[in-house]
């Protein structure tokens, strides 16, 4: 998708397993940001990390365990959470479950 790409439908992106039971696509993005949805299976863990990256994550399917700088909360459908740069965070899947990412910057590893 070139960078100045302004619409992708849901068959648009590939898919890519990043972690045992996660697939993830690149729905949109430019350089300044990046929209990414990632499906997770029941039980499937995306391993703590960081990056100088925010992240803005929503919980379109299914509950979550999340952790951010040591602190955990469940979030069910709906449910939102910010991360700021360089913060060890990760989540576990509960459910089948289903986060839509937002990074600013881009990720350019994900390209």
């Amino acid at each position: 998708m070139p960078l100045d790409a302004a619409f992708m439908t849901a068959d648009d992106g590939e898919w890519t397993s990043p972690e045992p039971g996660v697939t993830r696509r690149i729905m949109v993005y430019r350089k300044e940001m990046m929209m990414v949805e990632v499906v997770f299976e029941d039980g499937a863990v995306g391993a703590a990390h960081s990056h100088p990256h925010i992240q803005s994550s929503y919980v379109a399917e299914g509950t979550f365990e999340v952790t951010i700088d040591g602190v955990t909360q469940t979030l069910q459908q709906g449910g939102s959470f910010i991360v700021a740069p360089n913060l060890v965070h990760g989540v576990r899947a509960l459910t089948p479950a289903r986060l839509i990412d937002v990074f600013t910057p881009m990720r350019d590893e994900f390209v």
